[in-house]
């Protein structure tokens, strides 16, 4: 009974960014706002894609899902993260940490496959753009989202099962601001060399599969447009193609610094402000970077807002 008693604590303590009192409430202003722009920014890209007719195309059909996802993606973490450095409410019942790494594995996975999806669709546009509405059609569309949620729950279900299958005792301290994979496994007093194995075999091939997928496809984006005859019709296409472009860089940037270089998890500094990025400023930046980016957009937006009276 004792030896129980040792194994299983009821909750954890997340200490990430404890060591800085004073900025504790900026810290919840900072995130409350990213996470009121994150849901209103990505709301008002869904809306105008919905209510915009030129705008349902398959590249716009991502565009949604992705915006979708970036708000499910920042409400695992963020409002949560918000509350703690305001209240200085620390801890997270086993079951809530246990819920939170699932949805946030879930999520992040799931990312990372849409971007290799939205890369292959510029890529076919591009590339094969006689092709484009034969090969992108509605049904391949639906499959590759939900083939990239099914990817990413195999994944996010690998991954919290291994790491819960551990066990946790002492005071159960995260050194980190959510429940993310690789605190959660440090803080375990069991042996984690599987669960660090499994976790490089299962991450791994997926963060390089779909970076692959991306690079190779914009390899081949670049290439087809600097062989085209006109300024004009580069233009264009590079301006389709340049706001994800951004999106990809940061996205995979800091995920690749995060978990591709040995001894990411042994920062936790680091890795607390590398893990922002990903989880709290990107999901905030995709609207803007595609609508700014993007004339399309831009000129529905305006057509939306000039039928509601906003502009005259």
């Amino acid at each position: 009974a004792k030896m129980e008693n040792h194994t299983r604590i009821s909750e954890f303590m997340l200490v990430g960014f404890k060591s800085h009192p004073g900025s504790q409430v900026l810290l919840s202003v900072l995130f409350c706002t990213m996470y009121i722009v994150t849901v209103v920014g990505n709301i008002c890209m869904i809306l105008t894609i919905r209510m915009e007719p030129t705008l349902h195309s398959p590249m716009y059909f991502f565009l949604e899902n992705l915006s979708a996802l970036d708000i499910c993606y920042s409400s695992v973490i963020t409002p949560r993260a918000a509350l703690a450095f305001l209240l200085g409410r620390r801890s997270i019942s086993y079951a809530a940490c246990a819920s939170q790494m699932f949805f946030f594995s879930l999520f992040g996975t799931t990312e990372a496959f849409f971007l290799a999806v939205m890369a292959f669709d510029r890529f076919t546009a591009i590339c094969n753009p006689l092709l484009y509405q034969v090969i992108m059609s509605r049904r391949l569309c639906v499959l590759m989202v939900v083939g990239s949620y099914l990817s990413g729950c195999i994944n996010c279900t690998i991954q919290t099962g291994f790491t819960f299958s551990l066990s946790f005792c002492g005071h159960g301290e995260i050194n980190h601001f959510f429940c993310e994979v690789a605190a959660v496994i440090h803080t375990s007093c069991s042996n984690t060399l599987v669960n660090e194995l499994v976790m490089l075999a299962v991450c791994g091939p997926i963060i390089v599969g779909t970076a692959l997928v991306v690079f190779v496809s914009y390899g081949y984006i670049i290439i087809t447009i600097i062989q085209m005859p006109s300024a004009e019709s580069r233009h264009k296409a590079f301006s389709t193609c340049s706001s994800h472009m951004v999106t990809i860089c940061l996205f995979f940037g800091t995920v690749f610094s995060m978990y591709a270089q040995p001894g990411a998890a042994s920062s936790p500094s680091k890795s607390n402000i590398l893990s922002i990025f990903y989880t709290v400023v990107i999901p905030m930046l995709n609207p803007f970077i595609y609508t700014l980016r993007n004339r399309e957009v831009k000129e529905s937006l305006k057509k939306q807002l000039k039928r509601k009276g906003f502009f005259k």
